[in-house]
């Protein structure tokens, strides 16, 4: 077979189109010092391998348009922000680990097939409120992330550096590396399930989920004896996702797909635009509308039928199933006022997006230690809400989209640990964002999957 009959030329204007980003405003970019040497690093990225590859995006999509139909769960889960120093095999397991738990938490508690998705391998890049950052009257750019500057406060790591843009694509690959292994060798073996409680320190949320493992084990010794082929147990789908934020490294790294000419953004499967850069006319919704990965945008609490719309409009114009991600982010307080709302509008829009929660980012707030962090009750409030909201007007909750580590921080207040404000100086790590521990994600596994077998 000559594979040269089967590659598609792509249409000039698709490849043209790429780059209309540029002449609109572009928010939450740094100001590289040096530009000649941004170009260049730019110019190598957009040789380099693609970290992810269009088959496994479109298989992603596919799976993301049965949650949406309520056929399938949605758990995305990860770092506020990985770091590169993060980036070790012990850290990347245990994340590993805490999302394969969560989601055969999730699979056995409510019998649907569960998509796992992690805020890995890409998630180096933050939004921030204010370009600079003052401290002892001294004023320094903020940290944008890893792939950006260092956090450490002094002029040469804050100093935005593109060299990181290439760190941070060969961590990315070594995660992934590392994430293939663990998810096709073996290591998800749902008959491993209580290996992988190992390593963890021991709480009721691990005692729980280790009865839930016993009567694992009994369901598929009774399956084998019964002369089932447990093969495909041996591995999991696992995809990488971030926020899709720094512009240029995004743009270097699409590539066009040789079957169908068409672009495909290769720096993770899914990529979510956050309510900072999601303005209809500004840089990032017009670049992301024009590839064919699935799009999750952050919505808050000022979010309106008319904003659902036309986000829809410009990210979905087709309608294509498993393309359009809603990821709402109202805070306890708000959600079963604002939701409903734009649930009613999609349905009158005719538009089945995957609607998804992201409780942590509208419960954040600061203790007089300075110390960021959230309530685990206004956590699991907003996920009932959420539920709640759906149910009133009938649409399908598809998924839970959470900031969390598979270590024994101790940066988000509340759970069973009853972990206080003077014990958030325990274990503080996170750079950003307070993060749910091992512990707090279990128990929030717990709580999803009962309210998913209420369905």
């Amino acid at each position: 077979m000559d594979y040269s009959e089967h590659v598609v030329t792509p249409d000039p204007q698709v490849v043209a189109g790429l780059d209309h980003w540029r002449t609109l405003p572009v928010k939450q970019q740094p100001q590289w010092p040096d530009a000649s040497a941004a170009a260049a690093v730019v110019s190598e990225l957009a040789t380099v391998p693609p970290l992810v590859f269009a088959g496994e995006v479109d298989m992603l999509r596919d799976r993301l348009a049965r949650a949406a139909r309520g056929e399938a769960f949605l758990l995305q889960g990860g770092d506020c922000a990985e770091t590169f120093a993060g980036a070790t095999a012990d850290k990347i397991r245990n994340r590993v680990k805490t999302i394969l738990q969560m989601a055969v938490v999730l699979t056995y508690g409510a019998s649907l097939p569960i998509v796992k998705m992690g805020r890995m391998a890409g998630q180096f890049a933050k939004p921030r409120s204010n370009d600079d950052e003052t401290r002892d009257g001294v004023t320094l750019p903020a940290y944008r992330g890893d792939i950006v500057n260092g956090y450490d406060f002094n002029e040469e790591s804050r100093t935005p550096d593109p060299a990181r843009m290439l760190q941070g694509y060969h961590t990315a690959a070594s995660t992934l590396n590392l994430i293939r292994a663990f998810t096709q060798g073996g290591f998800a073996d749902l008959r491993m399930v209580h290996s992988w409680n190992k390593g963890f320190a021991e709480n009721p949320a691990n005692a729980r989920y280790e009865g839930l493992a016993r009567e694992i084990d009994r369901a598929v010794k009774f399956m084998e004896a019964a002369g089932a082929d447990f093969d495909e147990l041996k591995r999991v789908e696992f995809y990488a996702s971030h926020e899709g934020l720094l512009m240029e490294y995004e743009r270097a790294l699409t590539r066009i797909d040789s079957r169908t000419g068409l672009p495909y953004v290769t720096s993770g499967h899914f990529l979510w635009i956050g309510e900072r850069t999601r303005e209809l006319d500004g840089a990032h919704v017009d670049f992301f509308s024009r590839v064919r990965n699935p799009i999750g945008v952050k919505l808050g609490p000022s979010s309106t039928p008319d904003t659902l719309k036309k986000l829809s409009d410009q990210l979905d114009p087709g309608r294509e199933p498993g393309r359009l991600t809603f990821i709402t982010r109202m805070g306890a307080g708000e959600i079963r006022e604002k939701l409903p709302p734009l649930l009613t509008a999609s349905q009158e829009l005719g538009i089945t997006p995957l609607w998804v929660s992201d409780p942590m980012h509208g419960n954040g707030m600061t203790t007089q230690t300075g110390y960021k962090t959230r309530r685990f009750d206004d956590v699991v409030d907003e996920v009932k809400g959420f539920f709640e909201a759906h149910r009133e007007v009938g649409t399908h909750p598809g998924g839970i989209h959470v900031e969390l580590t598979g270590d024994d921080v101790t940066e988000c207040l509340g759970g069973s640990q009853n972990i206080d404000e003077l014990g958030l100086e325990t274990r503080y790590e996170s750079l950003c964002d307070p993060r749910l521990n091992h512990q707090q994600s279990l128990e929030l596994a717990f709580l999803v999957a009962e309210e998913l077998s209420h369905r």
